[in-house]
């Protein structure tokens, strides 16, 4: 895994962190005062998802070229 990709994986698993500690749980995960941390939550999934779609597209990409 490149630097780059490394560097975004561990800055949206501690924003995934922060707004999971963020949330009050007492009052419902889908509440309104949570729905800002709900969405960053689904933000940082969908950001950790796309690092692993390009390191994987980036190694495709180096095999193709030593073949």
């Amino acid at each position: 895994m490149q630097t780059i990709y490394k560097i975004f994986l561990v800055f949206f698993i501690i924003c995934l962190g922060c707004c999971f500690a963020g949330i009050n749980w007492r009052l419902g995960f889908m509440h309104n005062e949570n729905t800002k941390f709900v969405f960053s939550i689904a933000a940082s999934i969908i950001g950790i998802i796309g690092v692993f779609v390009l390191n994987t597209w980036s190694k495709l990409a180096r095999r193709k070229d030593h073949k």
